[in-house]
């Protein structure tokens, strides 16, 4: 069997689609996906053993520049790429507009979301096949149940009832061929010491942990005999990186990495802290023991899934907003007790660096890790 995946972006959402190419996998050995990815994500479907093929495109950037897209070739390259093969099965992931259009260039039906399930409903007017898949759960779920009802066949019994999606998802959940990454890794990290990667970059600034909170996050590891990196993937999150680590020793900057070497440092690690961002997905798809941080988001819709993922959620009173901007209006006893510049926003300050280091302790000794002896 032959399938076409359109599941273009963002990085954690790409991340949630591999549990159901496995899925797919169990049920029909020899399938194989073919998958149309944006190309600054198109290192991750190549990791799984039962893609064949990843199809990059460039949506963002087509759309800026319509007229070097075609005059590119990029565009007509696409266009064969998925129009030459006769798929048994095309299925949409993304339902957006974006997506269905890219879609339609296929020779195949297309299967996606109903009306109700699509988060562009109109998407669900492009597909052959519409399927109803009920929100409110988390998003590695909605994709599995997708795939299932596109390809015929049902869930395993305990998938519906993970908690934080998470009870059924084994160390192969997501297929992902550890040796395949490190393989193709050109940056291979330095495992002389056992280490720890603090994920401190993100989107909205609403879900960043404060920098001094991860300074003294960084301190504490020191002081135990840890190793801690911090990887950046913009000069804003490089000058906070080096703002973290400054002076502390065994704390450092990774170089810039590729998506393919971040992961190979990430595989390697002894456990990760994140915030909601797309590399502690990843860092659960290579079953790292990862504790994530969330604030105005909810871990169950968009946690990280997968075994031995922590989620540390601020039981503050506005939280989950939702917001990629903090309007809450401190009260006279948080104007006293924090620092309204750098502790923002103030519901991470119920993420204060003690609780935070105690669950990391935590998760380390549950899998029995161990740094190295302090100097």
């Amino acid at each position: 069997m032959r399938v076409l995946i359109i599941k273009t972006s963002s990085l954690g959402d790409v991340i949630h689609t591999l549990p159901a190419l496995t899925d797919a996998a169990r049920v029909f050995p020899g399938i194989r996906f073919d998958w149309v990815v944006e190309e600054a994500f198109a290192e991750i479907p190549s990791w799984h053993p039962a893609v064949q093929r990843v199809i990059p495109v460039s949506v963002r950037r087509w759309r800026k520049h319509p007229l070097k897209a075609l005059d590119s070739g990029e565009w007509r390259a696409f266009r064969q790429a998925v129009s030459t093969t006769e798929y048994d099965v095309v299925i949409d992931a993304q339902g957006l507009l974006k997506s269905a259009w890219l879609g339609r260039y296929a020779r195949s039906p297309v299967s996606g979301l109903d009306w109700q399930s699509a988060r562009e409903p109109l998407a669900s007017l492009f597909y052959s096949h519409r399927h109803a898949v009920p929100w409110g759960r988390h998003a590695v779920l909605r994709v599995r149940e997708l795939f299932a009802q596109a390809l015929g066949y049902s869930l395993p019994a305990e998938a519906g009832g993970e908690r934080d999606g998470a009870t059924d998802a084994g160390a192969g959940a997501y297929g992902l061929d550890h040796a395949r990454v490190l393989a193709t890794a050109t940056h291979q990290p330095d495992t002389h010491a056992p280490y720890l990667v603090f994920l401190h970059g993100t989107t909205w600034a609403t879900k960043h942990w404060p920098a001094s909170y991860w300074r003294q996050l960084a301190e504490r590891a020191s002081a135990h005999g840890w190793q801690v990196r911090l990887p950046w993937g913009s000069l804003t999150e490089e000058e906070r990186a080096k703002r973290i680590v400054a002076g502390i020793p065994g704390a450092s900057v990774l170089p810039r990495l590729t998506l393919t070497d971040l992961a190979a440092e990430l595989a390697e690690a002894s456990a990760c802290v994140a915030v909601d961002t797309g590399l502690g997905h990843l860092a659960a798809a290579l079953d790292v023991p990862t504790l994530s941080l969330f604030g105005p988001t909810n871990p169950g819709f968009t946690g990280a899934w997968g075994r031995r993922q922590v989620h540390l959620a601020a039981d503050f009173g506005c939280a989950p907003c939702l917001k990629k901007i903090c309007d809450h209006t401190p009260t006279d006893d948080e104007r006293t007790r924090f620092d309204l510049v750098t502790e923002q926003p103030l519901c991470f300050t119920r993420l204060a660096p003690p609780r935070v280091w105690a669950e990391l302790e935590a998760l380390l000794t549950q899998h029995d890790t161990h740094p190295r002896t302090p100097a």
